[in-house]
């Protein structure tokens, strides 16, 4: 299992995600998520001297693990600007981009940020810390109806409006609930049934973090700057891990937009951006999902720019 930055985080299905671009030694390439590096340094193995790698990442805690190579620049932003920033370096086609959409192994483990309810700590969850309102902030200032909405599209929680109703009379008792702790104590008892508590704590764990880093609004920007800037026979390499953000992909390279509405010209033949590479989508070996039980939910799909 190869760890990056030391234990930042364990990349997952490297090998396959950046066979998947078909690099070419002199390309331009995009890492939306670096991370721990994992996939940025194998990409630069796999590039020439004239090649180059932009990667990008919001939290300060990545850019610690940016490399000094000529070949390779950092870039500390939001995912969804990758077509402003590739406007301000000059670039006005890629030859591939690769995305890990997974939250970080680092983010889950920092007891700090409230990623993981493994952890009494602040509700916080957001990737870019200088910016945007925290988790806690989410769950005591957004009316019933719409804390309801987030946690059932977000987390597809089934008791998403009992959950709601009480993380509302929580937050009226205690005035405000902060830490992770507040959370567990205002939902206990509505997370399903014996030995599913942990389960269904992720989903909700999960719709708020979504909601803090508006991850979908994100993800469909992203796209549409990826489908602007891949060049022809250009290829875009996507990890998901779960239903939301895996259907999003799916519709992007089947019909060229988040919803997968597909249009036809006058003849009546399909008009889409991408070819699908992979007919079936990829997932990590047993092997892998034995050596990283993150990777477990991990679905690669690959288009190409046609």
């Amino acid at each position: 299992m190869i760890k990056t930055a030391e234990t930042y985080h364990v990349p997952v299905l490297l090998r396959e995600s950046v066979d998947g671009l078909a690099i070419k030694p002199d390309g331009v390439y995009i890492d939306t998520t670096f991370g721990g590096g994992g996939h940025s340094r194998e990409i630069l193995s796999r590039l020439g001297k004239e090649g180059h790698l932009f990667s990008f990442d919001q939290d300060a805690d990545a850019e610690k693990n940016s490399m000094e190579d000529h070949r390779f620049t950092f870039v500390r932003s939001n995912f969804r600007y990758i077509k402003n920033w590739m406007r301000y370096y000059g670039i006005e086609q890629v030859d591939g981009l690769l995305a890990d959409l997974g939250v970080s192994s680092h983010h889950f483990d920092d007891e700090t940020r409230g990623f993981s309810f493994r952890y009494e700590a602040p509700l916080d969850m957001r990737m870019n810390k200088r910016a945007g309102k925290t988790a806690a902030d989410i769950l005591n200032e957004t009316e019933e109806s719409q804390l309801a909405d987030i946690l059932y599209i977000y987390g597809e929680l089934k008791q998403a409006r009992k959950i709601a109703s009480a993380i509302v009379k929580g937050r009226a008792a205690t005035h405000r609930i902060e830490t992770t702790a507040d959370l567990i104590s205002v939902t206990e008892g509505l997370l399903g049934p014996n030995g599913h508590e942990k389960k269904e704590m992720a989903k909700l764990f999960q719709a708020l973090r979504i909601e803090v880093n508006h991850e979908m609004d994100a993800l469909r920007e992203m796209l549409n700057g990826a489908r602007d800037l891949l060049r022809p026979g250009g290829r875009l390499s996507v990890i998901t891990y779960h239903s939301l953000e895996d259907r999003m992909v799916k519709n992007f390279i089947k019909a060229g937009n988040a919803e997968g509405k597909v249009s036809q010209d006058f003849f009546g033949r399909t008009e889409a951006p991408f070819r699908t590479v992979n007919n079936k989508v990829i997932t990590p070996s047993a092997d892998e999902q034995a050596q990283n039980p993150r990777s477990r939910s991990a679905k690669l799909r690959i288009g190409e720019k046609v």
